[in-house]
């Protein structure tokens, strides 16, 4: 296992994170540029991009000719922060996980929300239920900056309702055999949640920033 070492200038500008040291870690888009050196430091072996394929946007292009330039394994998901995932999704992301050489780093735009919510699920996919309270540590505002809008909140709720929903079951496995979006608005709104989420995923809001 790689040691883990102190926060550099590159970490605090793309909002680095181990989130299992020398396992897996989180980090934000890289838009000011540098990836190959920031990768290389930090030993990664493998990219998740929870922002989705986007063979046509300028970002996308350039992360994966970097990624197949230095050996890097680059894997697409999609989330939504807004949108609650269908089951493909979610079952994507697990298989994501699990196909990704160790240490991969999860990114979305920011790092904050989508990545926390990736980081959270791997923790449990990980480490069973056990960990779930380690998992929520993952939407923290400081030092990962989750400050969720009012239709962001559901990320971190999420959690309760999967662990009530899976009772004991793997969380990998209530994904590919029980979970559906429309069970989880059902849960949200009978919770007072009506409002902490948009919609239910169906296609996404195209912009170079949230894709």
């Amino acid at each position: 296992m790689r040691s883990v070492r102190a926060r550099t200038v590159g970490d605090i500008l793309y909002n680095f994170h181990w989130v299992i040291p020398g396992e897996a870690a989180r980090a934000m888009q890289a838009w000011a540029g540098g990836l190959s050196p920031f990768l290389k430091r930090r030993g990664i072996a493998a990219i998740i991009n929870l922002r989705g394929r986007n063979d046509d946007l300028d970002w996308w292009k350039k992360e994966t000719a970097i990624a197949k330039h230095a050996g890097i394994v680059h894997l697409d998901a999609m989330l939504d922060s807004r949108k609650l995932p269908t089951r493909d999704m979610l079952v994507q992301l697990i298989a994501a996980f699990d196909a990704a050489p160790r240490p991969f780093m999860l990114k979305c735009s920011g790092g904050q929300d989508r990545t926390s919510f990736a980081a959270a699920l791997y923790i449990i996919h990980r480490d069973g239920w056990g960990a779930v309270t380690k998992a929520r540590r993952q939407f923290d505002r400081f030092p990962y900056l989750h400050f969720p809008k009012t239709q962001q909140r559901w990320l971190k709720v999420f959690l309760d309702f999967a662990q009530a929903d899976a009772s004991g079951q793997a969380l990998g496995r209530w994904i590919a055999d029980s979970y559906t979006p429309e069970k989880l608005k059902a849960w949200l709104d009978a919770n007072g949640l009506q409002g902490s989420y948009a919609a239910i995923f169906s296609a996404p809001t195209r912009s170079p920033f949230q894709w």
